[in-house]
């Protein structure tokens, strides 16, 4: 009888010892490095869904202007080719830590946004087109859509920033090298000369 008892008594304080440990680990923060890893995770999914929202809206815009504008057919091509280009560079959740790759990704983007910007500052020279719908409605899609890459990249850098500081500073550093070998993300840099509007000459 006091064997059973004793049996039972060091069950129920093992099970208390584990419970204990496992509260202690989870107060300690091992489960901030995955939740934060799954949220700039889930922030770049976000950033590739509006690149791609975008890269399905260019043909029709390039299709609309190339019917009032067909002259223009370098800035045309231009746009074409560095969508080509940016929708080839794939850049998943696994390889954001990979900073040749994520460059590369982010200067596929960077070379649309110029392309584009060429295409909308030469439509100025085309009043009729200016006015119709259809490139009106598009226009105003890609402008909605650049406002949510904007937004998106924004809250991609915070999460990576808010990952990126957990897995480098005490005691995330400890549960990021022991347990999850986690690596630092990139984050995303502004463009040399992003500041000034695409120059055109007519």
């Amino acid at each position: 009888m006091s064997f059973a008892l004793s049996t039972v008594r060091r069950r129920s304080l093992a099970l208390a010892a584990v419970t204990l440990f496992g509260l202690v680990l989870a107060g300690c923060g091992i489960n901030n490095v995955p939740t934060l890893e799954e949220k700039a995770k889930a922030a770049w999914s976000e950033v590739q869904n509006q690149y791609q929202r975008r890269a399905d809206l260019i043909p029709n815009l390039v299709e609309t202007v190339k019917g009032y504008a067909s002259q223009e057919r370098e800035v045309l091509t231009q746009v074409i080719e560095a969508r080509a280009k940016a929708t080839q560079v794939k850049v998943d959740a696994s390889t954001i830590t990979d900073p040749a790759k994520f460059k590369e990704y982010q200067d596929a983007q960077n070379a649309l946004t110029g392309a584009l910007g060429r295409l909308l500052v030469t439509v100025e020279r085309y009043p009729e087109l200016k006015s119709n719908q259809n490139f009106l409605a598009l226009q105003s899609q890609l402008e909605g859509t650049e406002n949510r890459v904007a937004v998106a990249r924004r809250d991609y850098i915070q999460a990576v920033q808010s990952f990126n500081t957990e897995i480098r500073t005490f005691p995330g550093v400890i549960w990021a090298r022991l347990f999850w070998g986690a690596k630092a993300m990139e984050t995303f840099s502004a463009t040399a000369g992003a500041e000034k509007p695409p120059e055109v000459k007519f």
